[in-house]
């Protein structure tokens, strides 16, 4: 699959995937952030992309980033649907106790692009039976 991205700086980079079976592609910071402790920043990556319809980008964490650094995306998983055509931004926590700096050039967050359904939600009084039920939040695989 072939996606369009359009620098909207000299300095971006466009997305990189790390190896060959990798289902993320490494997006940059188009600029240095410093990050309290605490806090929330977006950082700038000077691209944006014209995925194709029926797919939509989904940026996640980058694991070593969140492990070693604690910084990890705000929302947990961005969603970039496939008419947007602004620039992509990363609000990048830092959960730690020290003040973090991104580096121009530093890989941030993966971008993955994945289909997705439309649905029609309809309204039913009833729904079907299931093994499972109602439980939930940690009920499955109790004996």
């Amino acid at each position: 699959m072939k996606i369009n991205v359009k620098k909207l700086s000299e300095r971006a980079k466009l997305p990189v995937y790390g190896s060959a079976f990798a289902a993320g592609a490494d997006l940059c910071a188009l600029d240095a952030v410093e990050i309290p402790a605490g806090e929330t920043k977006f950082v700038h990556t000077g691209i944006a992309v014209e995925l194709p319809a029926g797919t939509v980008g989904l940026v996640y964490a980058r694991s070593g980033l969140a492990c070693k650094q604690d910084l990890a995306p705000a929302n947990k998983v961005g969603v970039i649907d496939c008419d947007y055509r602004g620039e992509i931004m990363v609000a990048l926590h830092n959960h730690g106790t020290e003040p973090r700096t991104v580096n121009a050039g530093d890989r941030i967050a993966q971008l993955v692009v994945a289909p997705y359904y439309v649905a029609e939600f309809e309204e039913a009084e009833e729904l079907s039976e299931t093994v499972r039920g109602a439980g939930g939040f940690g009920s499955t695989g109790k004996n």
